[in-house]
């Protein structure tokens, strides 16, 4: 079974002023075992298609995960931030991530 070592980022929102939020970004690295490896091209709007992938990651959560759960964003994995698609906390407190698509939004 192959391992994960990477970091998990994890999106909150924070108001900063009245009716003004931010959002507030951590990365805490985790390691865990690569539990599905698959890749799959989407056709996109562009001229090339789009990467996805259909990867499970089983991590042991630790105090601040299972506090912070839904503010899970990302995993970076292989030098690429990855959109977390799903959380799976069937098997608690062991997680199951989901990766999908590239992320593109602000990582720490």
């Amino acid at each position: 079974m192959a391992k994960f070592y990477g970091a998990i980022g994890y999106v909150d929102e924070q108001e900063k002023g009245l009716d003004i939020y931010s959002p507030d970004i951590t990365e805490r690295v985790y390691k865990g075992d690569l539990l599905k490896n698959y890749r799959k091209l989407e056709n996109g709007e562009g001229v090339n298609d789009n990467i996805s992938l259909n990867n499970s990651i089983s991590i042991l959560a630790d105090p601040y995960m299972q506090g912070h759960m839904h503010a899970i964003r990302y995993a970076k994995w292989r030098g690429t931030a990855w959109k977390v698609t799903l959380v799976d906390a069937s098997q608690f407190p062991r997680l199951i991530l989901t990766l999908g698509g590239v992320y593109n939004g602000e990582t720490a």
